[in-house]
């Protein structure tokens, strides 16, 4: 099977939701190479094509997107931002259409294609062009203004850099690997290559995790000695930094295959938890008796916080699945109260841009249990003396937001409280 057909079918499993394992069907490297970046590039230019495409064809194109619908995507996408030479990208999809689709595709994608190469110097000038879907703005516009809507849009359609969190020296990391040192001593790349190809990775001097995700271990101080529960801990970023930071860890995780990867993450690192557990975190502590210093919750969410590494999302989440995560949020929140330890310390996090599963939900959690408090996060124990990211709120949350440092690469939307039992 050629490298475009397949582009094809894995976009369309990206689409339905299903993102495990999208690129592990391609076993050449210059070939996965270039379905990511085809891939990827039409993703964040879906919106933009769907509109263009709109003007040549009578029909618009369904939400559901069928394999010939998203041929055209694919074969447009390569045409206004690959630089493949047209004659075979549209001989190419053509073909894909007739295949994959039904008798009379392949003539209405060579018809647009062909278009769309007439036309695309003009196309190509095109200013402000969308990233975000329509569900996608809804989610945001109750939270958010459109100044800031826009800002978010500008800087999430971004290919993302990469950034590391280091176990000592970052400094030294940093010189080694020519990457930027950031105020929370995370290095970020913005050329990178093969992760596992690069210094450092296989002495496990150091493990990848986004700026703001990093952020959620630093906001609790001093854990050293401390007893922490890691709930929802799979692949594994802050259960490394907990136990890098001298806690003593018991991580949990509903999926597996997850929790193999941070088993795996860990032993690269020579990092070792006191519990690694398979389980639905719920039931986990309906089941379990011991009580801990700290509970980190980094809760099921959205995940609309990670679209600039994941830009379906933005065409596949709704208002629906925050409502659904907020149910369960909750459900969370309430089952590890009886976990935690007097004066103990609850972590929540999430990777949502969406209010009501951050401020808003901690917001409603403190007025149901008054007998958690809210413990402000401070500049200093972020960042230290390092320059301050405007990240924390008024009532001392952290929000992040990938228009925060947009211009050195931004970092993805997250939210962290810290709470106290009294």
């Amino acid at each position: 099977m050629n490298i475009r057909t397949l582009s094809t079918q894995i976009y369309q499993t990206i689409l339905s939701g299903n993102v495990d394992t999208r690129f592990d069907t391609i076993p050449d490297q210059q070939e996965r190479a270039f379905a990511k970046k085809l891939i990827f590039t039409a993703l964040r230019k879906q919106t933009f094509i769907k509109k263009v495409i709109g003007r040549y064809s009578s029909k618009q194109l369904p939400q559901k997107l069928g394999l010939e619908q998203i041929a055209l995507i694919l074969g447009t996408t390569e045409i206004l931002y690959l630089h493949t030479p047209e004659y075979a990208v549209v001989s190419s999809y053509v073909d894909i259409a007739k295949n994959l689709g039904n008798k009379y595709a392949g003539g209405f994608v060579n018809a647009i294609l062909r278009k769309i190469c007439q036309d695309k110097d003009s196309i190509l000038q095109a200013l402000n062009i969308p990233f975000f879907s329509k569900n996608f703005r809804h989610i945001l516009q109750p939270d958010y203004t459109a100044k800031q809507i826009a800002a978010i849009e500008k800087y999430a359609a971004l290919e993302p850099p990469l950034d590391l969190t280091v176990k000592t020296n970052p400094e030294q990391w940093a010189e080694t690997l020519g990457g930027k040192i950031m105020p929370n001593n995370s290095i970020r790349l913005y050329t990178a290559g093969a992760v596992s190809q690069l210094p450092g990775y296989q002495e496990g001097a150091w493990w990848v995790q986004d700026f703001a995700s990093s952020l959620a271990v630093t906001a609790l101080g001093n854990i050293k000695g401390k007893n922490v529960l890691d709930l929802c801990a799979a692949p594994g970023g802050k259960t490394a930094q907990l136990i890098n930071a001298g806690a003593i860890v018991t991580a949990v995780d509903i999926s597996e295959p997850r929790l193999q990867t941070l088993k795996e993450n860990l032993k690269r690192l020579e990092l070792k938890a006191k519990n690694i557990i398979c389980s639905d975190a719920i039931i986990f502590l309906q089941h379990n008796n011991e009580s801990f210093d700290v509970i980190m919750l980094d809760a099921p969410c959205s995940a609309t916080g990670t679209l600039r590494r994941h830009p379906e999302i933005v065409h596949t989440k709704t208002i629906n699945d925050v409502i659904q995560s907020t149910k369960l949020q909750q459900q969370m929140l309430d089952a590890v109260i009886p976990h935690l330890k007097k004066n103990g310390i609850l972590l929540y996090s999430v990777c949502s841009l969406a209010k009501d599963e951050g401020e808003k939900q901690i917001g409603s959690f403190v007025k149901t249990h008054p007998e958690f408090k809210i413990i402000p996060i401070t500049p200093s124990t972020l960042f230290g003396n390092n320059i301050l990211p405007e990240v924390i709120t008024p009532e001392g949350f952290v929000r992040c937001l990938p228009s925060i440092l947009g211009k050195e690469g931004g970092m993805d939307g997250f939210f962290i409280a810290v709470l106290q039992k009294e």
